[in-house]
């Protein structure tokens, strides 16, 4: 990972005041972040991306919205078992996977 993205995503962290950066930018943030330490960002990168997936940017690409929900799924999973918000952010990224498929398939 090249030192100064992650540098320029631990400042925009830091700027924007909040507990979670949403949208865009907080995709950008955690997915340059998550590999530098997963188990402090992956839970934020895990609930972000399943956010992303109901965003209505992707609303008419349903294969946009499983990726993004595959990456959520894969990164909670990754996340050691005894990290705080694994079980909590796998079953969201899990449940919202379901709801994908099922509504895929009844399309």
């Amino acid at each position: 990972m090249h030192q100064d993205m992650v540098m320029r995503a631990r400042v925009m962290l830091l700027s924007a005041n909040v507990r979670v950066v949403r949208g865009g930018e907080g995709l950008w943030i955690y997915r340059i972040l998550t590999p530098v330490e997963p188990e402090v960002y992956g839970s934020k990168l895990a609930y972000v991306l399943v956010q992303a997936s109901a965003s209505d940017l992707v609303r008419d690409l349903p294969e946009r919205r499983l990726a993004l929900l595959d990456e959520a799924v894969a990164v909670a999973k990754a996340l050691s078992p005894a990290n705080p918000y694994r079980d909590k952010v796998l079953a969201k990224a899990l449940a919202a996977r379901r709801r994908e498929v099922e509504g895929s398939a009844a399309s």
